[in-house]
């Protein structure tokens, strides 16, 4: 496909954004259908399971035979991975939203922090009274940040944006010592210790009284829920946002900047380079991955080392493996191969905003109090099952809408919102 510079900026609106159906780049709607699907495999268990499963995976849901194959394959291909695709798309889409609002006369700025507002506020619902879990309101709030950045060059954007990514490391590594620190000191007896401790190391070694807890607040009525797990949120929120969003989202944030401007999403390279991408993301980025997996092993996975040092194999192995994906996404699309597939998967990605609002729909009916209340109950293996079922609806009703409207209902909402006028809905017949 070729396409001009000037045509990219009028193309893509970014990750989860608006844009009439006879403007898009089909790469990238492919790449934002793959991470849209991929990130359920993620997100599931924090739906299903305790939250201290996520860095003690032994906790809940098996961990032998099908069920650890089942957190292997989501460990190794998709956590985190599918997420910093995202989080590059959504900074390509920075950069050219601002370009093509520009080319039209409009303000960028005013429309771009009116967009990313209306973003917060969705993702500030999504958190508190869906799923804790949410990523819209971190996109929103570094999306204005990283926007005065956007007309920089491409090397600038690439540089700034590694050399933000190890900043989360690094309060990763100091908040392991720290809590290693007060581990070892209430073992010893030390009472502030002991109290301190009690406070904080429930969210590594939670008590049977403290899962029970979990349960019956998960399990409770919708608005029972939501009062009772809004402290929770807001405190996920102030520590993600702070010591690990800012830092990493932000960065690849800039990264995807730099990408979009070396017309790398577009699909516009050549074979040989994204087959090298796909080879070398994917050849450097699993080893690390792996090797992060072989030390949780030795250390009996042991939730403050997953959540420090060794949980940095998979912070630095992912960036190895999202590029991986890319590469091997945009090389099928560069040679023009599986077109169905990649049709139906555009689709899903150009409904993004809907489709990862209905992922948290679905799953919290499924696991919530208010819902099915099958919290705990799934395996591993089963959960995935759940997200293959919640693949097929996706891409089932994706094309099917988009068929009928210009718009998913969510981005339809979105784009209103921003511009204080709907745009139609519903096709016209020619």
């Amino acid at each position: 496909m070729s396409t001009s510079p000037s045509q990219i900026g009028t193309e893509i609106s970014g990750p989860l954004g608006p844009t009439a159906s006879g403007d898009r780049i089909d790469s990238v709607d492919t790449l934002r259908g793959v991470a849209l699907l991929g990130i359920f495999v993620m997100n599931i268990p924090t739906f299903a399971l305790p939250e201290a499963a996520f860095l003690h995976p032994p906790l809940a849901g098996g961990f032998s035979g099908v069920d650890y194959a089942a957190w292997l394959v989501s460990h190794l291909f998709f956590e985190f991975k599918m997420m910093a695709i995202f989080s590059m798309l959504f900074g390509a889409g920075v950069a050219l939203m601002g370009e093509r609002i520009g080319g039209s006369g409009r303000r960028p700025a005013r429309t771009h922090y009116q967009r990313m507002g209306w973003l917060l506020l969705f993702g500030m619902l999504h958190a508190y009274l869906i799923w804790f879990g949410d990523i819209l309101v971190a996109y929103a709030i570094i999306g204005m940040l990283v926007y005065p950045l956007r007309r920089l060059g491409a090397r600038w954007l690439l540089v700034i944006g590694v050399v933000l990514l190890p900043v989360a490391m690094m309060f990763s590594g100091l908040m392991q010592l720290m809590f290693e620190y007060m581990r070892s000191e209430a073992a010893s007896g030390n009472p502030d210790m002991v109290k301190a401790w009690a406070d904080v190391g429930g969210m590594f070694n939670p008590t049977p009284e403290m899962l029970d807890e979990e349960r019956q607040r998960l399990l409770g009525s919708f608005v029972s829920r939501a009062v009772d797990s809004a402290p929770n949120v807001l405190q996920i929120q102030v520590f993600m946002l702070t010591l690990w969003a800012l830092w990493r989202v932000g960065g690849l944030m800039l990264i995807g900047m730099a990408l979009y401007k070396w017309r790398v999403l577009s699909a516009e390279r050549s074979v040989r380079f994204y087959a090298a991408m796909t080879g070398l993301g994917f050849g450097l980025g699993l080893p690390i991955v792996g090797t992060g997996v072989w030390m949780m092993h030795r250390n009996g996975f042991d939730p403050i080392a997953s959540f420090g040092v060794v949980g940095m194999f998979n912070y630095v192995g992912s960036l190895g493996v999202a590029a991986g994906w890319v590469g091997l996404v945009l090389l099928i699309c560069r040679l023009g191969l599986l077109t169905r597939v990649r049709s139906l998967l555009a689709s899903v990605g150009r409904m993004a905003l809907t489709n990862y609002l209905m992922q948290s729909l679905i799953a919290a009916f499924i696991f919530y109090g208010w819902g099915l209340g099958r919290f705990d109950t799934l395996a591993r293996s089963e959960l995935l099952l759940v997200v293959l079922g919640v693949w097929a609806l996706q891409l089932v009703f994706s094309p099917l809408w988009l068929a009928r409207f210009r718009y998913g209902p969510m981005e339809w909402v979105w784009r209103g919102l921003t511009y204080w006028r709907l745009p139609p809905l519903r096709r016209t017949s020619a």
